[in-house]
């Protein structure tokens, strides 16, 4: 920005929205001079953490509009169901600075009127009910809070792109917060992220943590800060997280953000994957278990692996969001069943599971698929399209089974896809390759995601070769042909039947006298 405008855009921004008692700062000029993004700022409290309700307030001076929309997500990327939020919001309120009552017109279930008149100063304040201990709820009591910012900083419709600034004020014994926002210098407690869009990515948990030792991979920093996660063997488990997420840079070849946190919120369900950090369900005294470990580590891993694929690596469709409806594609099959996929090789190829166990992951896809009715009536495509009404596992308990889950079948043509690239072209090229290519032209070059045809094309590039026989196993029920494929890297599966269950049951083994090609594909493959 130029000196000489310095004192105009001052000007312009002292009359948007601000928090009373706080200092508003410019924004940065995009393009020409008169476009200039409005600096929201919030704030949040918890006064009685044991009515599980927090409390947000807005106050807003200067905008041109005679009324305003207040608007609450529907949804969180992430997790592609409708939520209806809105359903948790009590006691909108909206006054003058004078303290004059100002009507509000609940127009729908997700937003709230304000007639203010224009350029009057308000302030809107209401509660966000807060009782689920699942990663895409908010939570709140005695002990600690859980904040999804989608599901409780309502956005002004129109006003999306704008820079927004919170202030957090904890219960009072509480003195850690952990958030992939950024902190505002010289100020306590005070987070900033450049639009709604980024605030919503960045999820807060607040309360007394425990912050294990940070790890750096090529100078970048990596935290991991949980509520009560219990007693274990910390070292380990640090020192095995950080080579899963180092070979998940290694696939991609580059480190996109500053730092990044993983978030462990105590008991509950779910995990979520953002742009720098990860909440996870995280309660590590189990983890002396046999194959605890190796499970929690898949877990992390792929939660880890999608700040690659789909918050960088994305379904066209995937942004920007519309957080009024379902923001649907075909391509959740990439974007979360190559990252089961993918996975499975990060902790293989950390050297922190066996051979074994890597075909053992392998199995229990295909013996979840090949038992799932579901496979003879829904695509893999479909199942990713329909997931807002089925739900990401398929149908609800009680329906017809005519679904499938894209977790499931996912991972199974992504293997499939691979191994058809690496027979191609004599193990010199793979998914890898593609996952590469996407990132580095479509995110990089093109700030863009991608459609069902560009997948597809990538992969016949990297592969040299057609692949519309292996891309019916995504857009049709055709039966996968797995004995041709795992011959492709020197294995075979073997079909049994439990006489207990009646379900077919799958193994899948190494081969004996593999050639030379079949050694190369297995070995580059799992990491050996």
């Amino acid at each position: 920005m130029k000196m000489k405008n310095i004192g105009n855009e001052i000007t312009r921004i002292l009359r948007v929205c601000f928090l009373v008692g706080l200092t508003l700062h410019p924004s940065k000029a995009e393009g020409i001079e008169n476009d200039v993004k409005l600096l929201l700022q919030y704030s949040i409290s918890m006064p009685e953490p044991a009515n599980h309700l927090f409390r947000v307030t807005l106050s807003c001076q200067g905008l041109k509009e005679d009324t305003i929309d207040f608007k609450m997500p529907r949804w969180l990327p992430g997790y592609y169901q409708i939520m209806e939020y809105s359903n948790e919001v009590k006691n909108f309120t909206a006054n003058s600075t004078k303290g004059r009552e100002i009507p509000i017109i609940h127009t729908d279930k997700n937003t709230w009127k304000v007639v203010a008149g224009k350029n009057a100063p308000f302030r809107i304040s209401y509660d966000v009910f807060s009782d689920k201990k699942f990663v895409a709820r908010n939570f709140l009591d005695t002990t600690h809070g859980y904040i999804i910012p989608a599901a409780t900083f309502m956005y002004i419709e129109g006003h999306l792109d704008n820079p927004v600034n919170l202030k957090i004020i904890p219960s009072a014994k509480w003195k850690d917060i952990a958030t992939g926002l950024d902190r505002v210098a010289g100020k306590i407690n005070e987070f900033s992220a450049p639009d709604f869009n980024i605030l919503y990515d960045c999820p807060i948990l607040i309360g007394n943590l425990v912050e294990f030792p940070s790890f750096e991979i090529n100078g970048v920093v990596h935290r991991f800060q949980a509520y009560e996660p219990g007693s274990f063997n910390s070292a380990l488990f640090i020192s095995s997280l950080k080579k899963a997420v180092s070979a998940g840079i290694e696939i991609i070849g580059d480190i996109p953000y500053s730092e990044y946190t993983f978030i462990g919120f105590g008991p509950g369900r779910g995990g979520i994957e953002h742009l720098n950090n990860t909440t996870v369900p995280f309660t590590g005294g189990g983890l002396e278990k046999p194959g605890a470990m190796i499970s929690m580590l898949k877990f992390l891993a792929h939660e880890y692996f999608h700040n690659y694929n789909v918050k960088r690596i994305r379904p066209y469709e995937l942004g920007p969001f519309d957080y009024e409806r379902e923001n649907r594609t075909n391509l959740l099959w990439v974007s979360e069943g190559l990252t089961v996929y993918y996975e499975y090789l990060m902790v293989k190829r950390g050297g922190l599971m066996t051979d074994e166990e890597l075909l053992k992951s392998i199995e229990g896809n295909i013996n979840t698929i090949e038992n799932d009715a579901g496979r003879l009536y829904q695509s893999l495509s479909q199942s990713s399209y329909e997931t807002w009404d089925d739900g990401p596992f398929g149908n609800k308990p009680g329906d017809t089974d005519k679904s499938i889950s894209y977790y499931e079948k996912g991972p199974l043509v992504g293997m499939i896809l691979d191994f058809s690239i690496r027979n191609a072209t004599q193990n010199r090229k793979s998914l890898d390759d593609v996952m590469r290519f996407l990132y580095w032209h479509y995110y990089k070059e093109l700030n863009r995601g991608f459609t069902d045809a560009e997948f597809q094309q990538a992969c016949e590039e990297i592969a040299g070769s057609s692949l519309s026989r292996e891309f019916e196993y995504v857009n049709t029920t055709k039966e996968l042909d797995y004995s041709t494929y795992l011959s492709y890297a020197g294995l075979r599966m073997e079909v049994s039947t439990d006489s207990n269950t009646g379900k077919r049951k799958f193994i899948v083994t190494r081969q004996e006298n593999l050639s030379p090609s079949q050694m190369a594909i297995f070995k580059s493959w799992s990491g050996n």
